[in-house]
């Protein structure tokens, strides 16, 4: 369908093209048509977006599922001395990239009337970050990949400080000095890989493929690297003990901004394990992958403990993110079909089912101004609506059988349990807690009694709120019931990944 196009291009630069013209139409706008052109900015970021929903749905039809290797290849010189312009997709980055277009639209929907203030500026912001978290998994280059995955922070950094809460500065600043920091220590790793490969391949080189199949590093060597890369994506994720700048994040986000922050960014690091720890440093990533395991497992329960202690909603919200991305790196370090396969599904999952929280968060947040659970009760009264989708993403949330959630947990469970059951043992004392946490906020909010007067004049969701959670719902139900949507896509590259992994592990000493 899409031979001889550029589509992957099309696809990353489609929202940056629309960020510009909507620059371009304020600059050369009259001062009266400026305020009428901040009201249609959403509509037009909305059309955007939705053509980038359209054309990656139309891309992942299109995808041979059957083949392992990197599909709708671009390659195009670029910096010169082997760091190329080269854009890929395979059976894992092409679901976070429909993912990624699934999101935006629905953040741009909700935004119209939930931001205030410097609409036009806010939809540029979104649009330039869609360009910058797509760019990064398709990106088949390592510098062109780091740039797109270093640049996230900005638009981010903006969103949270411009459009947050109270405290949004110390929030920014915090999630922009935690990210950027582990990241300079990945930097000097790539540019160590760069002069390595021009020893040893006799031509530098940063194209991902390459290095990969060809690039053989040293055992000791693989350590330090994979430590160095490990920085950035475990700060990113974020992992337990490096995840403190997620819940102020969360928290001074405005809801559209939470949605994208727990729906794409934290999935960064969890690509960036897929893609590049246990492919260039696999010796290393079998050494430590019992490092890796005992940090999910504290992080599993310590985050839920955390979570069941909180008063904001939002930031019990956040704590469960973190203890869900226990879940997705004790898989992907399970080095085995279920595990990965459950840290995919597990990352697509809570994209959905966390997006859709914080999306109920926002519902009640843009009607009574506060996040406070003690605030709440009763609500199923005067929100039948609302009561029931929260329901269905409380229960996703916790794993329920027959939701997305469920699919994700159990995967990495089961291939945890092949390489320990002390860990698999741990991971399911997590999901208890999270159930605990989860019920009581529920309860305390939707069924807990109504003591405070001012509920008595809530509305329940309108149009607008129903049309954003609906298809959220309606993705948490399919890929319950039918997870082959997404395992048969993944599941040659996976394979090609784990093949890979044992080769090199097998035929390499430590």
């Amino acid at each position: 369908m899409f031979e001889g196009l550029p589509i992957l291009s099309l696809l990353t630069f489609i929202p940056l093209a629309g960020a510009f013209l909507l620059m371009f139409m304020a600059r050369i706008s009259k001062e009266d048509a400026q305020e009428q052109l901040a009201k249609n900015a959403p509509r037009v970021a909305l059309v955007i977006s939705g053509v980038v929903f359209l054309l990656s749905l139309l891309l992942t039809l299109d995808f041979d599922s059957s083949k392992a290797g990197f599909q709708f290849v671009e390659d195009t010189s670029w910096l010169g001395g082997g760091i190329d312009y080269r854009l890929g997709v395979d059976g894992i980055s092409i679901l976070f990239v429909l993912l990624t277009a699934f999101l935006t639209p629905l953040c741009i929907f909700a935004s119209e009337t939930s931001i205030k203030s410097r609409m036009l500026e806010y939809m540029v912001a979104f649009l330039i970050l869609e360009t910058l978290m797509i760019g990064t998994f398709v990106a088949l280059d390592l510098v062109l990949f780091y740039l797109f995955f270093e640049a996230v922070l900005i638009p981010m950094f903006i969103i949270i400080g411009v459009w947050g809460g109270k405290n949004r500065v110390y929030a920014s600043y915090k999630f922009f000095l935690y990210t950027l920091l582990g990241s300079v220590l990945m930097l000097a790793a790539i540019l160590w890989i760069y002069n390595f490969s021009g020893q040893q391949l006799g031509a530098p080189t940063t194209n991902m493929e390459t290095l990969i199949n060809e690039l053989k590093i040293p055992g000791g060597v693989q350590t330090w690297l994979w430590l160095a890369f490990f920085a950035s994506f475990a700060v990113k994720m974020p992992m337990w003990p490096v995840h403190t700048w997620l819940p102020d994040a969360h928290v001074e986000a405005p809801t559209a901004g939470s949605v994208i922050l727990a729906g794409i960014l934290l999935k960064l690091g969890g690509y960036g394990f897929l893609r590049f720890s246990l492919t260039l440093f696999p010796n290393a990533s079998l050494e430590l992958a019992p490092l890796i395991f005992w940090m999910s497992v504290i992080a599993i329960i310590y985050t839920s403990l955390v979570a069941y202690r909180q008063n904001d909603i939002k930031k019990l919200i956040a704590y469960s993110s973190v203890a869900h991305m226990g879940f997705v790196t004790m898989g992907i370090f399970a080095f085995n079909l279920q595990g990965i396969q459950g840290g995919i599904y597990q990352m697509l999952s809570h994209g959905i089912i966390s997006g859709a929280l914080f999306f109920c968060v926002g519902v009640i947040y843009d009607r009574m101004h506060t996040r406070e659970i003690a605030f709440y009760g009763g609500l199923v009264k005067r929100m039948p609506v609302y009561a029931a989708f929260l329901m269905l993403f409380t229960m996703a949330n916790v794993g329920l059988p027959g939701t997305s959630g469920f699919v994700g947990e159990i995967l990495t469970m089961v291939g945890a349990y092949q390489v320990s059951p002390w860990i698999a043992a741990g991971a399911a004392l997590g999901m208890i807690l999270s159930a605990m946490y989860a019920l009581h906020l529920y309860r305390e909010v939707i069924f807990g009694e109504q003591t405070n007067e001012k509920l008595n004049d809530i509305l329940d969701m309108n149009r607008r709120e129903v049309l954003i959670l609906a298809p959220l719902a309606i993705m948490t139900i399919v890929l319950g019931v039918y997870p082959s949507l997404i395992t048969d896509i993944t599941s040659a590259s996976v394979e090609n990944l784990i093949a890979n992994f044992n080769t090199a592990t097998a035929t390499t000493g430590n």
